[in-house]
């Protein structure tokens, strides 16, 4: 059940109500008692989600996560460079060897 912010337009008084979603919105002020109250847009509640984690892949099937490891050890063992290079700086050769050039 939802909680209500509700604004009395006549005393400006303003409370909150726990109110189930079907029940007609209150119109009574509790302060003054006048049938002037209306119910706000609020910007509703925040949600905290605690623990380790909250992914989708938490929920996943058995099969899908038999599947997905085997495809994983078949991609590593595919015997293909993970690198581009020899292992070394990719810098290219300087053709100035230190000293200022057009002397």
């Amino acid at each position: 059940m939802p909680t209500y912010d509700y604004l009395c337009k006549q005393c400006r008084h303003t409370w909150e109500e726990f109110q189930s979603i079907t029940a007609p919105p209150t119109k009574k002020c509790p302060v003054c008692g006048k049938k002037k109250a209306e119910r706000q847009i609020g910007a509703g509640g925040g949600v905290i989600f605690k623990g380790s984690g909250f992914y989708q892949t938490d929920y996943r099937s058995d099969a899908y996560k038999k599947a997905a490891d085997a495809d994983a050890k078949s991609s590593s063992a595919g015997g293909e460079p993970k690198s581009g290079g020899s292992g070394g700086d990719s810098k290219p050769a300087s053709r100035d060897s230190g000293g200022k050039s057009g002397d």
